[in-house]
């Protein structure tokens, strides 16, 4: 049970009258909690002070949908089981279609779209958010470089729900940029591949339908293309569904935050699949990944949502406890929310593509989103005193999930070498 200083974020518009979600309401991150304790008019009904300010533009969800994730988030925080109540709702609202076109039963939405729907969801569910953030990385990879025949296959599947998507890149020993990895793929005798090896710190593990694994199909040429800061060179992706043999998940890990995320393992043993199960040629899984940063999605968004959450806790605070009449803690809400501005700026112009390099611009969105978050909760615990240190509330669990985000791939300090390494070319 949360405390009374840990109620759920404050709802979102619905889309009246509409069971998938559209491109363009969710496409909007201009909106959110404002500096101030009431919402701006435009963006919607007004709030009373018990909700707080506006949580932005809608995702679909109707209130019942976020008062459900929200308290999925909570039971499975507390008890760190894979939250599979919040993925039966990513697939009853449609939004596990959201990254791919009509034609293949999704709603077209581009990255700026993918981004507000993953911070919409994230401000009350971060752990369901990042599970729909991967499902989109996969589904457009498949997209982008699948063939005709497996896009047909997984991509209509995929649109409408009925498989969800995960990635196993990471693994022990292989650093965070990926480039000694001990998963092996070897060649069988007819023309398919035999995979072995483990993965680490997979989310979705035992949850997804079908799993997008990075493994070694070669030794590297000495003419390779050159280094790319993020995989290698001979490095293969291959699309595995869950029930194939020799795929093993294994949810054991507990996570301090994104309890609910199932994040964990899954190993390949002796996991034979046929060559149309490869994604992108043989050995050019390097190139997918710089690939990825192009396109604009950011696990910055994943950030936004919490940063928009802990704001929105801080003003239902200060009105609950009439704090708003005084000038320094209204000052003190001004400069947290100038954070969350900051962070859904960043975010929005990576979601647009319209910076020079938008790869770089993607980069930086993570590192700015994901520090502004740690740096806005940190501000909320402080503003919340002692009633931030009770274990139930919620700014704790926020703060838990934000800091995950710098951890995840790209890690932070991995997307500053990202960067800087243009510098020497």
């Amino acid at each position: 049970m949360a405390s009374a200083d840990s109620l759920t974020v404050p709802e979102a518009r619905a889309l009246a009258g509409t069971d998938v979600p559209l491109p363009a309401p969710v496409g909007d991150l201009s909106t959110g909690p404002t500096t101030g304790p009431s919402p701006r008019p435009s963006t919607g009904p007004t709030t009373s002070p018990s909700t707080g300010p506006s949580a932005g533009p809608s995702t679909g969800l109707t209130a019942s949908m976020r008062e459900r994730l929200a308290a999925a988030a909570r039971d499975a925080d507390a008890s760190g089981e894979p939250d599979r109540p919040a993925l039966a709702l990513l697939r009853e609202t449609g939004l596990l279609g959201l990254a791919l076109p009509y034609e293949y039963g999704g709603t077209g939405a581009d990255a700026h779209g993918l981004n507000s729907a993953v911070a919409q969801v994230a401000q009350v569910n971060a752990s369901a958010s990042i599970m729909l953030f991967q499902h989109y990385a996969v589904s457009r990879r498949i997209l982008e470089h699948g063939s005709p025949a497996l896009r047909r296959r997984l991509l209509p599947q995929l649109a409408r729900g009925d498989w969800l998507a995960a990635s196993a890149w990471s693994e022990t020993g292989a650093g965070a940029n990926k480039k000694q990895l001990s998963t092996i793929a070897r060649r069988t005798p007819d023309g398919g591949w035999v995979l072995d090896g483990a993965k680490s710190f997979t989310t979705s593990a035992g949850l997804a339908d079908i799993y997008l694994v990075l493994a070694q199909t070669e030794e590297p040429a000495p003419d390779a293309a050159p280094d790319t800061g993020y995989g290698s060179a001979g490095q293969t992706f291959f699309l595995i569904p869950a029930d194939a043999p020799g795929l093993i998940p294994d949810t054991s890990m507990r996570l301090t935050g994104m309890r609910g995320s199932a994040t964990g393992f899954v190993s390949v043993q002796d996991c034979h699949v046929p060559d149309t199960a490869r994604l992108g040629p043989v050995g050019a899984a390097a190139s997918i990944i710089a690939g990825v940063r192009d396109s604009g999605a950011t696990l910055g968004a994943v950030s936004v949502g919490l940063a928009e959450a802990a704001l929105a806790l801080a003003h239902r605070h200060a009105e609950r406890r009439g704090l708003l009449a005084q000038q320094a803690v209204r000052h003190r809400l001004v400069d947290i929310a100038g954070e969350v501005e900051t962070a859904r700026a960043v975010v929005e112009r990576a979601g647009r593509r319209t910076a020079d390099d938008p790869g770089i611009a993607t980069l930086h969105s993570k590192l700015v989103a994901s520090s502004a978050a740690e740096r806005v909760i940190n501000a909320v615990e402080r503003l919340l005193g002692s009633a931030g240190y009770v274990a139930s509330n919620e700014i704790n669990r926020y703060g838990r999930d934000a800091r995950a985000v710098a951890l995840m791939g790209p890690t932070n300090d991995l997307c500053k070498e990202l960067v800087s390494l243009t510098w020497n070319r």
